[in-house]
């Protein structure tokens, strides 16, 4: 994908210099435009360029200012500003708002031709275009069509910079809900990614966003992955005012044909996480118990245990239609804290006690006991596992 950072970093551009808004560069490019007056402003695109040489711009007011501010509520990708007779240079307040809002701001000198620049953008973005597209099928293969691609995979990734013997693992993010499309957090996960990770190849599938990582080659080691995950889920939640995606990690594996257990690693963590309401399980090596009960081929074995400690109270549910196998579960998951099984459930705290004491009743159990407790989240567990199989 052709972004600003990759301008940066690139060699085809040495007429610009990146003077503000340096923590935009994850924007995307997709065209440039000229644009020498705020009445063009109405024809700019979100992710484009912008271009100006101030030849219409008022030197006297703050036009210049005022056209930075217009295009970037127009959610362009940047501002290259063709310093010279028109604009000698750059006022303060446009590298103070370009920062205070992450707008990256480019100058390019006079003695450098629009025209130039305008070939150089469009060879740019077909450039890119292309290594996206590269990108994807590779990432697709791999997960997908590994079998039939195997004498190739080697040398595609390593030319896409993954050199054979690399650990490799799989980070797909979801948007919870059949409604929400993944594709509106996807500048902001890519962003937060670009940060932490050198380099990784991305792919959406299915309302999945897949990302293939590197282990060697993560920028901020001392950072827990946790860390990023909460950064990106904090920002939806300022935004959205509620959180509505899940971001599952998968392990890290050598043999490129395990790089889809990677993936499938990653789809359990999300599942479990929905399952539980748990926003706080990230990695597959965090899953715990889950790993080893879908390990167990013995499943009539792990079927009658569950059956053993609730099946009682699924078949009372079932004849008077309560709810106490729900209501259980959440107190398994609040560890038979009172107070806050009350405030999920939004009943009294004396509604909490009755229907704490009718399930002791009903299974003639102690639930404050510690292995009573253990064995009923051993129960819900096996559910899960044998409902995710």
């Amino acid at each position: 994908m052709g972004t600003i950072r990759k301008i940066v970093e690139g060699v085809h551009f040495p007429m610009l210099t990146l003077v503000a808004g340096h923590s935009g560069t994850y924007r995307r490019v997709t065209g440039i435009n000229v644009v020498e007056s705020s009445d063009l402003i109405m024809f700019c695109r979100p992710n484009e360029l912008v271009v100006t040489t101030g030849i219409h711009l008022d030197a006297q007011q703050d036009s210049l200012e005022h056209l930075v501010k217009q295009a970037y509520t127009k959610k362009v990708a940047g501002f290259i500003i063709n310093t010279g007779p028109f604009i000698p240079s750059i006022p303060e307040a446009v590298i103070s708002f370009a920062n205070q809002h992450d707008f990256p701001i480019f100058k390019m000198p006079w003695n450098y031709r629009i025209a130039d620049l305008l070939k150089t953008t469009f060879q740019f973005i077909a450039n890119h275009h292309q290594e996206l597209s590269i990108e994807e099928k590779v990432l697709f293969n791999l997960l997908f069509h590994y079998k039939q691609n195997t004498n190739t995979m080697k040398d595609q990734l390593a030319q896409l910079g993954f050199p054979q013997g690399r650990e490799l693992a799989i980070i797909t993010c979801t948007t919870i809900g059949s409604k929400a499309a993944i594709d509106r957090y996807e500048v902001m996960i890519q962003f937060a990614f670009q940060n932490r990770y050198q380099r990784f190849l991305k792919l959406k599938h299915k309302n999945h966003l897949i990302f293939l990582i590197d282990k060697a080659q993560i920028n901020t080691p001392n950072i827990p992955f946790s860390k990023v995950v909460e950064e990106i889920y904090e920002k939806i939640t300022l935004k959205n005012g509620y959180l509505d995606i899940i971001i599952g990690k998968g392990n890290f594996h050598k043999e490129l044909e395990n790089v889809r257990q990677s993936y499938d690693e990653s789809l359990t963590v999300i599942h479990l996480a929905q399952l539980h309401n748990n926003r706080y399980l990230y990695k597959y090596k965090e899953i715990g118990a889950y790993k080893i009960l879908m390990a167990v081929k013995n499943q009539p074995l792990m079927k009658s245990f569950s059956q053993d400690i609730l099946g009682q109270l699924y078949r009372y549910d079932e004849l008077h239609g309560t709810d106490y196998v729900p209501f259980l579960r959440i107190f398994v998951e609040e560890n038979g804290s009172t107070s806050r099984i009350s405030e999920r459930q939004f009943i009294h705290r004396n509604t909490v006690l009755y229907k704490m004491k009718k399930i002791e009743m009903l299974l003639d159990m102690d639930l404050g006991n510690p292995f009573t407790k253990t064995n009923l989240y051993i129960a819900f567990l096996i559910e899960d596992v044998l409902m995710h199989q």
